[in-house]
């Protein structure tokens, strides 16, 4: 038995860091004071505060503020909600429940429609309303059900002014600091991705390697998205970061683009390689001289005016440099910006507002039907906790239907009640019986938040885990003012959100998330679709919208253990952009010679001809890549520097078409 964690260096108070400390401190006096607040203000259910204080404890000021907002409008459209539904059925229990079921599915769908605070707050609008409706089951007299959500709203609002409250006293790291710090890690990250991917050998790691960038820098979207909230010359600057973003993503494509270029090239001259190593020394300098990167590119440049090859890498590569340096001046811009400076960057789209609508569909009928189903078993066998157990149900089917591994979610939270209900169990009728006041008992409970707060940031493995006991432990405590010590509605209550919980997990068994796979070639047909839009006349979607929908989607099955359903989808995803951006320098390509046009409108007609939503058509990709081909190679022979620019964006068509000669049937 290995007993080195009761060793004294090993006990979370004392290899705690001076951060975890705050961190502990903060939330711990939160979660105590909203219980004393909501307590002393005679509210029936105070542990309601204490597990909203729980549930927006969060390391950074911007994340408890986009939080806190969004726990607010949720809370409050729950209990609008509520109001509106038990209201008017009140007296009618099978209405109630289609009623109560039919709110839950669709807050369950918009939240799978959209990310970050938006989605929290439907979320909690979803099981705000079942937190409030299930407990007035029993309710005669509609003035109750006035009181009821009253109360519930009251004790949300309590323990969010006091997360916010212990945040300004006890501030944690600054949002925008750590923002601007991941940005510029970033941003030396991408040099060293290219110098990973344009070597004379190939690795094992290149797919790997690349997906983990595009998912790193939509993980910074997220931090964008909580230094917004946290001071406003990031809200001013919001434009600008969301911009450096899209640009990063693109040095991922291009970078791509230009490895692709490189596997096709038969033999390279030495000078290409030799200028690659030169730029990116000089790209990591944190003075890098535009005059001297022109130096470097000018040794390298193209001497035979028909080498379209060298002609094609040169100009990417060129660009590549021109657009680094871009980011660099962005980033370095608004660092030495002040909250008056008004910077204007292009305009791009927001990152990642997109959404799989069949998943969430089937989502909302999952939601749905468990609850209809546990609303039936109550009216029938008229369960007096039944409540209790549609209350858990509705917050595991709404909070984890978006999560990527719901079933081993709903697993562990299942691990949690039952650790729950041992725990509450002895502290309940075992001290909490024992003390009269309320300080009593908060001499024993706010070590206990410490201890268990300092869990969760050390144990990385298990920090759900703790996290979980954190947030549901006011529920089962049950800290009622006036207390109740029932043994048998204690234990009846317990074993109904148990069961609640069971049957949540029942339904993600029986109606399963679609798997990896399906999802991949539910992902690979959009992204196809999509991309047949941008061959139109007149797309509906402009290159950076495309960007970031391939990016999104592409992030999709990040934490996919199915390996190759996000090879696929990657696959997919990188061949699809290097050609969107190819289609886009055609179309701005322009020439004076009707025979240099008519190749070019041939070469955008060629694509149609082998994508289609069902998948690749091999035999007329065979015969296009063999027209590419021979157009590259008749123009080629053409002694303009019209041709050997069309030479070159034709062959880097080929370059990125090539890859689909091994595609799989999708």
């Amino acid at each position: 038995m290995n007993l080195s964690w009761l060793e004294w260096q090993q006990l979370p108070w004392i290899k705690a860091t001076p951060g975890q400390w705050r961190y502990a401190l903060r939330n711990a006096i939160a979660m105590c004071l909203a219980l004393s607040i909501a307590y002393g203000l005679d509210l029936d259910e105070p542990y309601w505060a204490m597990t909203s204080a729980a549930v927006v404890s969060f390391p950074t000021l911007g994340g408890v503020i986009g939080k806190s907002l969004g726990r607010i409008a949720g809370s409050l459209m729950g209990a609008a909600a509520a109001l509106l539904i038990a209201g008017h059925t009140l007296n009618e229990p099978w209405l109630f429940a289609l009623a109560i079921a039919s709110w839950l599915a669709l807050c369950t769908w918009i939240q799978n429609h959209y990310q970050n605070n938006v989605a929290y707050a439907f979320s909690l609008a979803g099981y705000t309303a079942a937190i409030i409706a299930f407990t007035t089951v029993n309710v005669t007299d509609i003035s109750d059900l006035w009181d009821i959500t009253q109360a519930r709203v009251c004790e949300v609002i309590s323990g969010i002014l006091c997360g916010g409250l212990m945040m300004m006293i006890l501030p944690s790291t600054s949002d925008g600091d750590t923002l601007i710090t991941s940005l510029k890690e970033m941003h030396g990250r991408l040099l060293e991705h290219a110098n990973l991917l344009l070597q004379r050998e190939t690795t094992d790691n290149v797919r790997s390697a690349h997906e983990n960038v595009i998912g790193q820098i939509l993980t910074m979207n997220l931090l964008r998205i909580q230094a917004f909230w946290s001071h406003y010359r990031f809200r001013r600057q919001n434009h600008v970061l969301n911009y450096v973003l899209h640009q990063q993503l693109r040095l991922t494509s291009v970078i791509s683009s230009l490895r692709r270029m490189l596997l096709n090239w038969p033999d390279p001259p030495e000078i290409v390689f030799t200028a690659l190593q030169q730029l990116l020394t000089e790209l990591a300098r944190s003075d890098c001289d535009k005059y001297q990167l022109a130096r470097i590119l000018a040794s390298a440049a193209p001497q035979d005016k028909g080498d379209y090859r060298h002609h094609a890498f040169w100009h990417r590569l060129r660009y590549f440099c021109w657009l680094y340096l871009n980011v660099s001046r962005w980033l370095r811009q608004f660092e030495r910006a002040d909250a008056d400076t008004l910077l204007s960057p292009p305009p791009v789209p927001a990152l990642a507002r997109h959404s799989d609508s069949a998943e969430a569909s089937w989502s909302a009928l999952r939601t749905f039907v468990v609850i209809v189903l546990g609303c039936a078993f109550t009216i029938t066998t008229q369960w007096d906790s039944g409540d209790a157990a549609l209350t858990l149900a509705a917050i595991s089917c709404v909070l984890y239907s978006s999560v990527p591994s719901p079933t081993s979610s709903v697993s562990l939270l299942l691990k949690t009640l039952l650790l729950l209900s041992v725990f509450s169990f002895i502290i309940k009728f075992g001290l909490m019986v024992q003390v009269s006041v309320l300080w009593q008992f908060l001499l024993f409970l706010f070590p206990l938040l410490i201890t268990l707060q300092l869990f969760k940031l050390q144990q990385k493995k298990r920090a759900s885990l703790w996290a979980q006991l954190i947030v549901f432990g006011g529920s089962f405590l049950a800290v009622t003012n006036p207390p109740d010590y029932d043994y048998q509605s204690f234990l009846n209550d317990n074993i109904a959100k148990v069961c609640g919980v069971l049957l949540v997990w029942v339904a993600f068994q029986i109606l399963r998330p679609s798997s990896d796979k399906r999802r991949s070639r539910r992902h690979i047909r959009a992204l196809r679709r999509e991309f047949l839009d941008q061959l139109s006349r007149r797309p509906q979607r402009n290159q950076s919208h495309f960007e970031s929908l391939i990016y999104y989607r592409v992030n999709q099955l990040n934490n996919s253990r199915d390996e190759p359903a996000r090879i696929w989808l990657l696959r997919w995803g990188v061949v699809l952009l290097n050609c969107s951006h190819i289609v886009w320098q055609l179309r701005e390509w322009q020439t004076d010679s009707a025979t240099l046009a008519a190749l070019r409108d041939a070469t955008l007609r060629n694509l149609q001809q082998i994508i289609s939503v069902k998948g690749v058509q091999q035999d007329p990709l065979d015969n296009t890549l063999n027209e590419l081909q021979t157009i590259v190679t008749t123009l080629a022979a053409g002694h303009t520097a019209n041709e050997t620019e069309l030479a070159g964006i034709v062959w880097r068509l080929y370059c990125s078409l090539s890859q689909l000669r091994v595609a799989l049937p999708q």
